[in-house]
């Protein structure tokens, strides 16, 4: 029975005897007509750059679904310690190879030259990076593993995760921008996240994400004890200090950090400190801290009386005083539309009367949350 699949030969329109030679040259020329630089499909050139990476390897067919599948995540097996260790390789080898990447950016930098190249595993495919002419490093595929730096924009079509579970800092994702910005392309279109105790910093630039997740695990009594366990929390962290953050639906284990920060829903455990913030979707949840810099204003975009923001939630101000979302709403400062509350209104709406002995509420020291 012939198979209805179309093999990596019949992607690159190419006869199943075609030379390495003819590979290569096929490649080239639909890579340059399919590359979105040029208004290509996205999807068509993965498939024509996945087909000649399968035909480097000897692979007449694409992967299957399952295959897929596989590809898409980390190793799982039966054994968990086997698991573990064979996640720590992979992590390792990942890791090399994004510093291999940096790397050959720099050398493009230094001479201020452009290039494409692929950088990853063969278990969890290959990353491409390209520095343009105009200095922005294209990103494309999901980064898994290792540290990266770059001095200027990064423009990002994947996914990002970290090996949470590894003891190892050179293992776990830190991706570095000293200068520029960073932009992940159509990501809530293209279900771009961000997961698994990422780390993105900008130091003088702006970032632009889809949604954004950490993750908690209930791990071994780290003393030992016999049939304990500890809830453990492994954020994923986004920083713009001097910039404006942008992100999707943030949600389980989060911190965002910045001048100014947009998102939308901000559910279970998250921490976001700048001095804007601004909420435009219906929900936050009573685990959500927000941290509010001198001067600084927040909003919230609330859609009438469906809007669900609890009344738990706080706001902790660098004076060391802490708002509750209900004092808020008490004071009528939520309201259709979405109000600026300023830094002063709530160290106005916090001042507690004295007590009778004279002495005023303590709302503790400010938390160094984002020391961490």
């Amino acid at each position: 029975m012939l198979s209805m699949v179309e093999s990596n030969y019949e992607i690159l329109n190419l006869s199943d005897d075609a030379s390495k030679k003819e590979i290569q040259k096929a490649y080239r020329i639909l890579v340059l007509q399919h590359h979105s630089d040029r208004g290509g499909n996205d999807e068509k050139f993965k498939r024509i750059k996945q087909a000649y990476e399968d035909l480097q390897k000897g692979k007449k067919y694409p992967d299957t679904l399952d295959e897929k599948k596989s590809n898409a995540k980390f190793y799982s097996g039966t054994s968990e310690d086997e698991k573990l260790r064979k996640n720590l390789l992979l992590s390792n080898d990942v890791a090399k190879e994004m510093k291999t990447a940096q790397e050959w950016v720099a050398a493009l930098s230094r001479t201020n030259t452009t290039g494409m190249r692929l950088f990853g595993s063969n278990e969890f495919g290959k990353m491409e990076f390209e520095r343009k002419p105009t200095k922005t490093l294209s990103m494309k595929g999901k980064f898994w593993a290792g540290n990266f730096k770059y001095d200027n924009s990064v423009m990002m079509w994947g996914s990002i995760t970290s090996p949470y579970f590894s003891p190892y800092e050179k293992h776990k994702t830190h991706i570095h921008l000293t200068d520029g910005n960073f932009r992940m392309i159509d990501s809530i279109q293209n279900k771009y996240d961000i997961d698994g105790g990422a780390k993105i910093t900008v130091d003088n630039g702006d970032m632009e994400v889809g949604n954004v997740s950490g993750i908690k695990k209930r791990v071994s009594d780290p003393q030992g004890r016999v049939g304990m366990s500890i809830m453990k929390e492994y954020f994923t962290e986004l920083k713009a200090l001097n910039g404006k953050l942008v992100a999707g639906n943030v949600t389980d284990t989060v911190k965002l950090d910045a001048d100014t920060v947009i998102a939308l829903n901000l559910v279970d455990n998250i921490k976001i400190k700048g001095r804007e913030i601004l909420v435009y979707g219906s929900k936050v949840t009573h685990n959500v801290e927000f941290f509010l810099k001198n001067n600084g204003k927040i909003r919230f975009y609330d859609q009438g009386s469906g809007f669900d923001i609890s009344d738990d939630a706080t706001i902790q101000l660098e004076s060391d005083r802490i708002i509750k979302i209900r004092d808020l709403k008490r004071a009528k400062m939520i309201s259709y539309g979405g109000k600026d509350i300023r830094y002063e209104d709530i160290v106005n709406l916090g001042t507690r009367k004295k007590s009778k002995n004279g002495t005023s509420n303590n709302f503790g020291s400010f938390k160094k949350i984002f020391g961490r």
